[in-house]
C-alpha cells in the first residue's frame, strides 16, 4: 500500500488504532493466552518425560512426535468443522474443553493420580483443543481489518510470542521435580484466556 508511511509514528497510530478494535484485543489475547500453553508444554516436558517418568531420548522423541499429531491433526480437522459451525462456536467449545481437561490434569498431577500414559492422554487431549482454538482466533482477530491487516497481524504476533515466551519462563523460576508448576501455568493460561473470551465477545459488533 503506497499510501502508508514506513515513518514510526504513523506506525505506532496503525498500531493504536488495531488495539481499540475490541474484536483484536478479545481473539488476540484469547489466542496468545491459550497458545502460551504450548510454550509451557515444550519447556516442560523433558522434565516431565525424562526426569520424572524417566524415559530415555528415544522415547520422548515418539512421545513428542506423537502429541505434535494431536496439535496437527486437530487444525486440519479444523477445515472440516468450519463448513458447519462458526469459528466464534467452534473456539468457545473449544476453549472450555481446554480448560476442562487441564484443570482435571492438574488436580490430578497435584494428587499423584496418573502414570505416563494417562499423562500423554491428556496432552494429547489438551493440543488437540489448542489446535481448534489457534486457527480460529487468528482468524477472528484478522477479521475486522482490510488496511490495517498486516499491522493487525503483526501485533497479534508479538502478543503471542511475547506471551508465550513469558510463560516459558515460569516454568525456569520453579525448581522442582514435579509436573504441578507446570500444570499451574497452562491451567491459568487457560482459564484466562476463556475468560478474556467470554467477557471480551459481549462487546463484539460483527459487521464486518
Amino acid at each position: 500500500d503506497t499510501t502508508m508511511s514506513l515513518k514510526p509514528r504513523p506506525i505506532i497510530n496503525n498500531f493504536l488504532l488495531v488495539m481499540r478494535e475490541p474484536q483484536f484485543y478479545t481473539y488476540a489475547l484469547t489466542g496468545a493466552l491459550a497458545f502460551a500453553g504450548l510454550f509451557v508444554y515444550i519447556s516442560g516436558s523433558p522434565l516431565l518425560f525424562m526426569d520424572i517418568f524417566k524415559v530415555n531420548e528415544e522415547t520422548y522423541g515418539w512421545i513428542f512426535a506423537l502429541l505434535s499429531v494431536g496439535f496437527i491433526g486437530s487444525s486440519q480437522v479444523n477445515t472440516l468443522l468450519l463448513r458447519k459451525f462458526k469459528s466464534e462456536q467452534i473456539i468457545f467449545f473449544a476453549m472450555l474443553a481446554q480448560v476442562i481437561t487441564i484443570l482435571f490434569f492438574l488436580i490430578g498431577g497435584v494428587n499423584g493420580w496418573f502414570g505416563l500414559y494417562t499423562t500423554i492422554f491428556l496432552l494429547f487431549k489438551f493440543l488437540c483443543c489448542l489446535g481448534f482454538v489457534s486457527p480460529n482466533a487468528s482468524a477472528l482477530t484478522l477479521a475486522p481489518f482490510t488496511k490495517n491487516a498486516g499491522s493487525a497481524a503483526a501485533l497479534m504476533g508479538a502478543i503471542q510470542m511475547g506471551l508465550g515466551a513469558l510463560a516459558s519462563v515460569g516454568i525456569g523460576l520453579f525448581d522442582a521435580q514435579s509436573v504441578v508448576p507446570m500444570l499451574v501455568i497452562m491451567a491459568a493460561c487457560s482459564v484466562l484466556a476463556f475468560l478474556v473470551l467470554v467477557i471480551g465477545r459481549k462487546s463484539i459488533k460483527t459487521n464486518y
